[in-house]
């Protein structure tokens, strides 16, 4: 069965390229623009993989992957970082936050199946 994933990003840009990358894959893609859309999404699908800007309106992406893994229906969903932060210490802030992982933006179109495909292998 092919991997359901979930891309988080208020950015149409963004989303759309991270989409069409992984659709090429064979992958199904549903894609949120915000935080209050997206926790409806993971409930109703249960993706394998949530990809999660984190800066998004209204509430953030490491509040949303919070409260995602302090709910029993979803604790389990591995959830990426899909973020341009790249400062010192981010990456520890977005694991604080539940993240199992952080992938940079601009994302690497070269790299970014592989990355994808890597973080799917852990949920395995």
């Amino acid at each position: 069965m092919e991997p359901r994933i979930l891309i988080v990003d208020d950015n149409p840009t963004n989303l759309k390229l991270a989409s069409d990358l992984l659709e090429l894959e064979g992958m199904d893609v549903k894609r949120a623009v915000d935080a209050e859309s997206a926790l409806e999404i993971a409930r109703n699908i249960h993706p394998d993989l949530i990809l999660m800007d984190v800066a998004l309106p209204g509430m953030d992406g490491l509040t949303l992957t919070g409260i995602l893994k302090r709910a029993s229906e979803t604790k389990d969903i591995v959830i990426v970082a899909l973020t341009s932060f790249a400062m010192k210490g981010d990456q520890d802030k977005v694991m604080a936050a539940g993240c199992d992982g952080y992938i940079t933006k601009p994302i690497d179109t070269r790299k970014f199946k592989e990355q994808v495909i890597q973080y799917l292998r852990k949920d395995e």
